[in-house]
């Protein structure tokens, strides 16, 4: 049995998604849409210097509200000038606590993030604030001086222990993302009262650039008539050692782990070890795999994978090597600027004891080819916040009877 702390540190620790995080519900109505540059090397030997990305952005109306929606817009009062934490650092995590004046019990039915700053922003992510916890959320932002708070490893407010089983996501925007619309059938619930946190993982690799990021939620009535949409995160191990004949104080597997801890925080850096708790033994290797066993009843809409820069494919399985085993997601060459989720049609409905395996394989050589990666040491990989650091993740978007 894992202990409970360990638990809730890895559950805090992926509730990053630096998409990180995916766009985490444009495949459950219309895959999202965006750029996407060639991805013949891993994230695209096209991705620019300003960070690894490309930083153009389809643009294109919102789609025309259905009957009971109206629009809601929330948005960071003032710009943010993002700055690294800690110095020497390329990243800055930074939360901002937004009110969305819902005051009836509704459904979000579909959400559109606009970067202020796509040049320097890495990804969005939308976490919904219940009303038991809003004091909390104040008091946070308040400790800190300035508009919003550091957060890396998770906004700081939510309960972690579940998280990885019911994310308190709303929404996300990454490379790739767009206007997330959801199917008549489903939302994602808010009670009256609730705030919404907009966490921006900035990548100062890109600059320093004022941000004044929004977002548009499509909100409704919940008259009952749609299911919860729900959000399971599946982390795995990023072990990925430097090449034969290259040398480096980071190249030592123990020091890579406490650079990562001093950029990030003991908590936010505890992921590197902690995925070994719920993945199995560490193993070096550029592939690596985790296998996480079904609880409870649930059917799966749509599924999104994410890495960074270093990584070539991932997939996400449904009982693997059994009997009937499915693909839900197979993304053969990862181009970092389509992180958008993908539908699963026709939905695929799991039972207690079914399984899904996230695996994803990363490459060193990509450090030869990309921007951004230049004049970056070589250095042992594991999961870290950081642009320049990786993942593993899987997400998959589910509704539960």
């Amino acid at each position: 049995m894992r202990p409970p702390r360990a638990v809730a540190l890895l559950a805090a620790t992926v509730l990053l998604l630096a998409g990180c995080a995916s766009a985490q519900t444009g495949g459950a109505g219309r895959t999202a849409t965006g750029s996407a540059t060639p991805a013949a090397a891993g994230a695209g030997a096209d991705a620019t210097a300003h960070g690894g990305h490309t930083t153009g952005q389809a643009t294109r109306p919102p789609a025309p509200l259905r009957p009971g929606e109206r629009l809601v817009t929330v948005r960071m009062p003032a710009p943010y000038t993002p700055k690294a934490p800690a110095a020497p650092g390329t990243d800055d995590y930074r939360c901002f606590l937004l009110d969305p004046g819902i005051r009836t019990r509704s459904m979000v039915t579909g959400i559109d993030v606009l970067p202020g700053s796509p040049r320097v922003v890495h990804h969005v992510i939308l976490f919904r604030v219940p009303p038991d916890a809003v004091a909390r959320a104040e008091a946070i932002d308040r400790a800190q001086p300035g508009q919003g708070w550091t957060c890396f490893g998770g906004t700081g407010i939510e309960s972690q222990g579940s998280a990885l089983e019911d994310a308190p996501w709303l929404g996300a925007w990454a490379p790739g993302g767009g206007e997330q619309v959801l199917p008549r059938d489903v939302g994602l619930p808010v009670e009256a009262g609730s705030r919404i946190v907009m966490q921006v993982h900035y990548n100062l690799l890109a600059g320093h650039a004022p941000d004044l990021s929004a977002a548009r939620l499509r909100v409704a009535a919940d008259d009952g008539s749609r299911k919860a949409l729900q959000t399971v995160l599946l982390p795995g191990p990023v072990e990925l050692p430097c090449r034969p004949g290259r040398t480096g104080p980071l190249c030592d597997r123990a020091a890579a782990v406490a650079d990562v801890q001093r950029r990030f925080g003991a908590e936010a850096g505890f992921a590197a070890n902690a995925l070994h708790l719920l993945c199995g033994p560490i193993r070096a290797s550029a592939t690596q795999s985790c296998t996480r066993t079904v609880r409870q009843a649930e059917t799966v809409r749509a599924v999104a994978g994410h890495m960074h820069l270093l990584g070539r494919a991932i997939t996400v399985e449904v009982n693997h090597g059994k009997p009937g085993a499915r693909t839900i997601l197979d993304l053969p060459v990862w181009d970092f600027d389509n992180q958008g989720s993908r539908p699963v049609q026709p939905a695929v409905h799991l039972s207690p004891g079914d399984t899904l395996t996230v695996t994803c394989r990363h490459d060193q050589s990509l450090r030869d080819q990309l921007p951004a990666l230049q004049g970056v040491p070589e250095r042992y990989v594991v999961w870290g916040e950081g642009t320049t650091d990786e993942m593993c993740l899987g997400i998959v978007l589910v509704t539960r009877p």
